[in-house]
């Protein structure tokens, strides 16, 4: 049996899904069709064939991701999978370097996604960049610190109001925190607002609440009502708020909701403010998991995009097994905020995993973290402190949304 990687051709887009959805244990929906062609991007998909039949394969939607001061053209890579009938026949493999191959070809520094299992992917040299909290909290211990604001408002609004109203305030909060990604028209129709039956789980109707203050728009809320009426969940879909007081607010409309008993909410920053806000931290019950890996396909590209929080130059030996082109020792020198970024022939002050430059690139983690876990090794005094302080960034990484 010969498994062999191309890009999917015209009419394929179904049945390339119809194999993905098998390969993750579903089965997908031809109502759905129609949304999912809308994002879509059949030019970034490749499909894993066996003779003439699709059996697996791997997507990408075109970003731009936010980076610490800046951001960078990003791969969003989805739908990756094999059917369990070719599965352990170095298929992924080859997906893998297929793809990554067409990344770098686009001039996209680094690739991302949510992985179903993260260490399938570090094997193709991708890394931790970024973390999610989860939290669920009785309403009975939502008491807040401070008193609501007697300045501002929340509303219930329809979703065409929604499509209007909310993804400014996105936009404003996505050129800041590093780890969110633009937003197309259609992906806030198909990915945000839209609403069908089969994807509520026997949970209620979308609401979508919009804050307002001083006549602006502050921040907004989308959730959903779920369980039965004995033991009943507020879940927190988005919730984005551009003032502390939109944030204070929103939270406060989520915890006072009348005839819920729990308050869920998935994919928050680690640092979230909440735990500051609320009288009570311990019942927020948070769990933290691994959200969004990077994979940084030019170093160069990758690490002049960002900005830094001290002057200095350093050199980074860094490996890759996977792709053995971006292996080698990289010289950043950091100036007034940005880094010249190029090859060297000089000592290294550190030597690393591209895996671990991809934790490391958006704040995530620091140096020093990375040398508790033993997976850096520093070459000259101070190097793990000197990243630490390059790499330093005012607050977590956040992806709010899995793609």
């Amino acid at each position: 049996m010969s498994i062999h990687v191309r890009p999917l051709q015209d009419g394929e887009l179904r049945d390339w899904r119809r194999a993905v959805s098998i390969a993750f244990g579903e089965e997908p929906r031809d109502e759905d069709f129609p949304s999912f062609e809308r994002i879509a991007e059949p030019d970034r998909i490749l499909a894993a064939i066996d003779g003439e039949v699709i059996v697996g394969g791997g997507g990408a939607f075109t970003y731009r991701l936010t980076v610490p001061g800046g951001e960078v053209a990003a791969a969003g890579v989805t739908g990756v999978g094999i059917m369990p009938t070719h599965r352990r026949q170095g298929a992924l493999t080859q997906l893998m370097g297929a793809q990554l191959d067409d990344v770098a070809q686009r001039g996209e520094p680094v690739a991302i996604l949510w992985a179903s299992e993260g260490s399938i992917y570090q094997r193709f040299g991708y890394g931790l960049a970024t973390l999610e909290a989860r939290l669920e909290v009785p309403r009975t211990n939502s008491a807040f610190r401070l008193p609501a604001s007697p300045d501002g408002k929340a509303r219930l609004v329809s979703r065409e109001e929604a499509a209007e109203s909310f993804p400014p305030i996105y936009e404003a909060l996505r050129v800041d925190i590093a780890g969110f990604f633009d937003r197309s028209s259609a992906w806030w129709d198909v990915e945000v607002l839209d609403d069908p039956e089969y994807h509520r789980h026997g949970a209620g109707h979308k609401r979508y609440v919009l804050y307002e203050a001083d006549g602006k728009a502050e921040g907004y809320l989308i959730y959903r009502i779920s369980g039965d009426w004995e033991k009943r969940a507020l879940e927190v879909l988005e919730l984005m708020a551009t003032t502390p007081r939109a944030l204070h607010e929103l939270w406060r409309f989520c915890f006072g909701h009348d005839l819920i008993t729990t308050i869920r909410a998935g994919r928050q920053p680690v640092d979230h403010p909440l735990t500051l806000l609320v009288a009570e931290p311990r019942r927020l019950a948070l769990q933290v998991g691994d959200a969004l890996w990077l994979r940084i396909l030019d170093v160069a590209a990758a690490l002049s995009a960002r900005s830094y929080a001290a002057r200095d130059r350093v050199v980074l030996e860094v490996s890759d097994a996977f792709r053995p082109q971006t292996a080698g020792r990289w010289a950043l020198e950091a100036t007034d905020g940005r880094a010249r970024v190029g090859r060297t022939e000089d000592a290294a002050d550190i030597r690393l995993d591209i895996t671990d430059l991809a934790c490391l690139y958006l704040g995530a983690f620091s140096a020093s973290d990375l040398a508790r876990a033993g997976r850096t090794v520093g070459l000259t005094d101070g190097a793990h402190r000197r990243l630490d302080d390059l790499f330093h960034a005012d607050q977590a990484p956040w992806c709010p949304q899995v793609f």
